[in-house]
């Protein structure tokens, strides 16, 4: 089985909408696909008709943003096939009204610099109805400010260091909801909680001590960030707690940082038969 259990659309900070993100996971012959945007749910129903519809399984999933307390770090945690997601939508509702309100405060700084409409940046909101960085990109190279989405003014803007936004992204992830907290939440939902791209945010300690205390259900194991020696670090954390191990592209269309295309990593047969199953151990 082909299973690409890491994607986002334009329900967040993906270039392209659900529907469409479906079908190109159709024509890449996945079997199994994980719509795991920011924050937020209100996709997935109609994901998993929509996946019915062009004869792709679509598991119910959420990428939620997290603070880790004890490393002074954000941490991605990924909840699949949660039984009871009502439980989870207070969570996604109050950390995308976080998200709105510095995505504008970035947004005002921008068109203060530069002379864009917030319109010109809000039409590529529309979908997540937040201001994404890669939103405010887009809309400056309408306008010919720049060529990359990522690049000079990209990092002008958005160093943490020296950006213009440098506030705003450098203190984002206090805001963000303690990853206990969330961990505890996932589960009272019934729902499998995967720590994403444990590279990307340098998690593999806290990665260890959540296994060792049972509090995580699985580790992102396929993913792009990741060198090979991190990637047997994982597997030997995995294999010493018997965690799920995933697979995912990361896929964002457009707004990838680098070319990444659907299907670029996959979740093993067995990993994905205990989300569908919800075997968590």
């Amino acid at each position: 089985m082909k299973a690409d259990l890491h994607c986002h659309t334009t329900m967040s900070d993906g270039s392209l909408g659900l529907e469409e993100t479906i079908a190109q996971a159709k024509r890449y012959g996945i079997d199994y696909f994980a719509i795991t945007d920011h924050d937020t749910l209100s996709s997935s129903s109609r994901a998993v008709v929509l996946g019915e519809r062009y004869g792709v399984n679509v598991i119910p999933a959420v990428e939620f943003s997290t603070y880790d307390s004890k490393y002074g770090t954000k941490a991605h945690i990924i909840c699949y096939n949660p039984e009871k997601p009502n439980r989870l939508e207070g969570l996604c509702l109050r950390t995308c009204e976080l998200r709105k309100k510095r995505g504008k405060q970035m947004a005002m700084k921008v068109i203060e610099k530069y002379p864009i409409t917030l319109e010109s940046i809000l039409r590529y909101a529309t979908g997540s109805k937040v201001i994404f960085k890669c939103h405010i990109m887009h809309a400056l190279m309408d306008y010919g400010y720049t060529t990359d989405l990522y690049g000079k003014v990209y990092d002008e803007l958005f160093n943490p260091a020296t950006g213009l936004c440098a506030e705003e992204v450098s203190t984002d992830m206090q805001d963000y909801p303690e990853v206990h907290f969330v961990l505890e939440l996932i589960h009272s939902a019934g729902g499998v909680a995967v720590l994403a791209h444990p590279a990307v945010f340098d998690n593999f300690e806290l990665l260890e001590e959540l296994a060792a205390a049972g509090k995580i259900d699985g580790v992102e194991v396929w993913h792009q960030s990741a060198t090979e020696e991190q990637r047997e670090r994982l597997l030997k954390t995995a294999g010493e707690h018997n965690l799920i191990t995933t697979g995912g592209s990361d896929f964002h269309g457009f707004y990838n940082h680098y070319p990444i295309a659907i299907g670029t990593n996959y979740t093993p047969d067995d990993s994905l038969q205990r989300i569908l199953k919800r075997k968590i151990k």
